[in-house]
């Protein structure tokens, strides 16, 4: 639920950070010792505007006064993050932000700077919007209501209120993800052991340099190649586990061995370790896929789907024993919604999805199983197969107990958390020196006190 709440944290920091000014920036608030600028309330409304209906203004402006009043109590707790956690966001939305423009290369022409520069300028925000994000966990607590207390807010509301829900189906799906063959793993292991090698050849002042040269001319990895593979500040929990591993082992400057993680292969060499930081290089190769070995589990879909349609195993058995999905495998494939945590979707969550879903399911009838689909794997973005069972379609119809629990436990926790805020606004604002421009304060929703 706090990634819900702090959605607009990765939505809003990049227009925030890089747009253009049209006026000299000026102070319109401060909440304790941090100011609000123009350009902050200018920029959040650039970004929120396209993701939030009925964002204004006053909205805007009430959000920046929230964040900068919880970074102001985290001062006061003691409330912080780590670099690690900070390298980690970095890190993550400069994957995202590279994946919107198409490449690192497009995202520094259009903004006429390097990505270590941009990563320098989102620093400071980000730390800031994550301890704000921490400083809320501590106010609302991990909310989980009872079926009593779901149900007294459901009676709460009243009967011609209560949201329309759309047509929702319930999946389930048997996934098969295309693998490398026995060759192809050993090409890559080889290639990579000969690149490790002439690191290793190397005297020792002057192996990182080596390391950095190879890195730009073969490692695979886009978030590190033309930065020689390097990566600071690595904590743990942030890399795959199997990468975390290896460099933790290692001594400064010490070569790792060729290892594999979900990516492909690699090897790393440390360059410094900074108590529980490390900084070192890598460099990746990804074995090469043949058009055989990425049909081949379409083939073998193939077979499991004719199995099933002669009865000789059911659905739910064959996505029990054949499946590549861990988190649907052992319940039959039964899929579950993120954004709900529920079990049905409806159109637009499916289109979210898979954008060819509403077709097909349209002319499926309940019990039914499609062929094999390919589609993009939400865990690691790469292509993959699947079949499809429509397990139940729920008509449209207006919330209720019965077919919407899930929905109605989220919409009571969230209206929970409000009040919590509500009140922490209310009481810590008392004793937070405000001041808010005139000229561009407004009615807010929450009680403040703004000092005069």
């Amino acid at each position: 639920m706090q990634k819900v709440k702090f959605i607009f944290l990765f939505l809003s920091i990049i227009s925030a950070s890089f747009a253009q000014r049209q006026v000299i920036d000026k102070v319109i608030g401060i909440v304790g010792k941090y100011p609000i600028l123009l350009s902050d309330l200018q920029n959040s409304m650039l970004e929120r505007e396209k993701q939030e209906e009925g964002f204004n203004k006053c909205k805007a402006f009430e959000t920046l006064v929230f964040q900068k009043l919880l970074v102001a109590q985290a001062d006061r707790d003691s409330v912080t993050v780590s670099d690690a956690e900070v390298d980690h966001e970095l890190n993550q939305r400069m994957t995202y932000y590279i994946q919107q423009f198409g490449s690192e290369q497009k995202l520094e022409e259009f903004y006429g700077k390097r990505t270590n520069v941009i990563k320098d300028e989102l620093r400071g925000d980000i730390q800031e919007q994550l301890i704000a994000q921490k400083m809320q966990g501590k106010i609302t607590g991990d909310v989980k209501l009872t079926p009593a207390e779901v149900r007294l807010f459901y009676s709460s509301i009243p009967q011609d209120s209560l949201p329309l829900i759309n047509s929702e189906v319930e999946l389930q799906q048997i996934v098969k993800r295309p693998t490398f063959s026995a060759e192809a793993k050993q090409i890559a292991k080889d290639q990579l052991e000969s690149y490790r090698q002439d690191v290793l050849g190397k005297p020792k002042e002057q192996q990182e340099m080596e390391m950095k040269k190879k890195a730009v001319l073969y490692s695979e990895d886009p978030g590190s190649a033309n930065k020689g593979g390097f990566y600071g500040n690595v904590g743990r929990g942030v890399m795959d586990p199997a990468f975390e591993s290896a460099a933790f082992r290692l001594k400064q400057g010490e070569v790792s061995n060729v290892f594999e993680t979900a990516y492909g292969y690699h090897f790393i060499q440390l360059i410094q370790r900074k108590g529980e930081l490390l900084d070192l290089r890598h460099i990746l190769i990804v074995p090469k896929m043949s058009n055989g070995d990425f049909y081949l589990s379409k083939q073998q879909l193939d077979s499991i789907y004719a199995d099933i349609k002669e009865g000789k195993i059911t659905f739910e058995e064959a996505a029990k024993k054949y499946s590549d999905d861990n988190d649907t495998k052992q319940n039959g494939g039964l899929m579950i919604n993120r954004g709900t945590a529920s079990t049905k979707f409806d159109n637009d969550d499916l289109s979210q999805i898979d954008q060819n879903l509403v077709a097909t399911l349209n002319s499926m009838q309940i019990g039914d199983i499609s062929k094999p689909m390919q589609f993009m794997s939400p865990t690691d973005g790469k292509p993959a197969f699947r079949l499809l069972k429509l397990k139940n379609r729920i008509d449209p119809h207006r919330t209720n107990l019965k077919d919407d629990y899930q929905k109605l436990a989220l919409m009571a926790g969230s209206d929970y958390n409000k009040k919590l805020v509500k009140e922490w606004i209310q009481k810590r604002s008392k004793i937070t020196y405000i001041k808010l421009d005139p000229e561009y304060a407004c009615p807010f929703e929450n009680k403040w006190t703004i000092s005069n």
